[in-house]
């Protein structure tokens, strides 16, 4: 069996009338200026079926390939580096229609989950820093599949300051949010989250009232399999990459990053986020 030598999601294929093109794994189109390089022993190298440039002309190309980064031995993604053992314990909290895909993508992806018992309340919590902290987990992860009640996350929100990544989402209706990966003191917590949607809405509150309840609904919402399976797999690749320092996909940073899926048709858009500042104290009044 030949094994390609391009990277992956990288293409190359002839075009009728204009040679050789290439598409990047981002979509791009790209034509191949090969000179005097004859095309079929160009493809039969890139595709495996020869081990050595025949001339100097493809040896040449399959350089200057490597060098743009579209082969395996010169792309980021050629090594598939293992979960480090030191990350590898990560606590699952929450709705079990979110962690149970979740661990199972974690899993497989060499991190070894723990998923606490599923809470009688959806939104019920380990309330206290030290019971999240319980069994020195490199990271936590909750899942509500429903809003968050307020001061939920309060105590989660310190996690980055003791050296434990911190990971959510959460559905709101027919919408759910990822919010941003916090790995370390400075990074984007789920109160900074809730203070930037307020400050970005003119409703903010209806926003408010709405995630402090209570709320009269319609029909009973339920995350469908294909849904649950998308945030998971969202999860599970920010978890991955920070794991193994894997360098970030286009785009928006993980860490300042808040992801919107529409629940209706599982489309995800990316909206920035930064941390809040604390507000500096009002000075002294003499007298």
């Amino acid at each position: 069996m030949f094994r390609s030598r391009l990277a992956p999601g990288v293409e190359v294929f002839p075009v009728p009338g204009r040679g050789l093109a290439l598409r990047t794994d981002s979509g791009e189109f790209l034509s191949v200026r090969t000179a005097a390089a004859d095309h079929a022993a160009l493809l039969s190298l890139l595709s495996g079926r020869t081990d050595t440039p025949s001339d100097a002309e493809l040896d040449r190309l399959l350089r200057a390939f490597g060098e743009a980064g579209y082969l395996a031995e010169h792309s980021p993604e050629a090594a598939s580096p293992q979960w480090p053992a030191a990350r590898r314990a990560v606590r699952l909290l929450g709705d079990a229609v979110l962690t149970e895909p979740l661990a199972a993508c974690l899993t497989g992806l060499g991190a070894e989950p723990r998923t606490d018992p599923p809470a009688a309340d959806s939104a019920a919590s380990p309330a206290a820093l030290g019971d999240l902290l319980h069994g020195d987990p490199a990271a936590v992860v909750w899942c509500l599949d429903g809003p968050v009640p307020d001061g939920l996350w309060d105590a989660a929100d310190l996690l980055p300051e003791h050296g434990v990544a911190w990971f959510r989402c959460h559905r709101e209706g027919r919408q759910a949010y990822v919010e941003p990966l916090a790995a370390a003191r400075g990074d984007v917590t789920s109160a900074h989250v809730r203070l930037r949607r307020l400050a970005a809405t003119p409703a903010h509150r209806e926003l408010a009232a709405y995630w402090s309840g209570p709320r009269t609904s319609g029909a009973t919402e339920r995350l469908t399999g294909p849904a649950a399976g998308l945030l998971a797999a969202l999860l599970a690749d920010d978890l991955v990459r920070w794991a193994t320092d894997a360098p970030g996909t286009t785009g928006l940073p993980a860490r300042r990053r808040l992801r919107k899926v529409d629940l209706r048709t599982l489309t995800v858009t990316e909206h920035p986020v930064l941390p809040v500042p604390d507000v500096a104290p009002m000075p002294r009044k003499d007298g």
